[in-house]
């Protein structure tokens, strides 16, 4: 499986706005490029279609920015990714079905159609509020101590 720049980039930008580690409700986007070293641009682009899903919403303005609508342990990856990701569940082309439909039909219901299944399963059982446990563990594993 593929995700893209775009999957990859908002997935990551509703980590750090779950983080919380802004001032203020609403996280301007710049803050949020800066953090991440992204694109201030692309990551509107990333935003806008968070938004028409219904995971963040804005405010325009010198105190604008976006959040999250719900509490992190209410939004899953699954939700993020789809919202971002045009294809990530699209039927799996046919392959082989005009010369053999018993083999199409074989790959389909055996590989193609659980495997779907089961990334969507795991991406739906992996909330927000996981990750930023998970990034913040990942943080304090990686402190250097310097003594002189």
């Amino acid at each position: 499986m593929r995700i893209s720049a775009k999957g990859r980039y908002g997935l990551a930008a509703m980590i750090a706005i779950a983080q919380g580690d802004f001032e203020g409700d609403y996280v301007p986007v710049i803050v949020i490029a800066e953090k991440l070293g992204l694109s201030k641009i692309y990551l509107e682009q990333v935003f806008s279609l968070l938004k028409r899903a219904g995971l963040v919403n804005s405010v325009k303005g010198a105190q604008g920015g976006y959040r999250l609508t719900r509490e992190p342990d209410q939004i899953n990856a699954h939700e993020i990714l789809t919202a971002l990701e045009q294809i990530l569940f699209e039927n799996t082309e046919t392959s082989v079905e005009e010369a053999s439909p018993a083999i199409e039909h074989t790959m389909q219901k055996c590989v193609f159609t659980p495997l779907d299944r089961a990334v969507q399963e795991h991406l739906e059982k992996i909330t927000l509020d996981e990750l930023v446990a998970e990034a913040g563990r990942y943080k304090g594993n990686n402190h250097f101590m310097f003594f002189i």
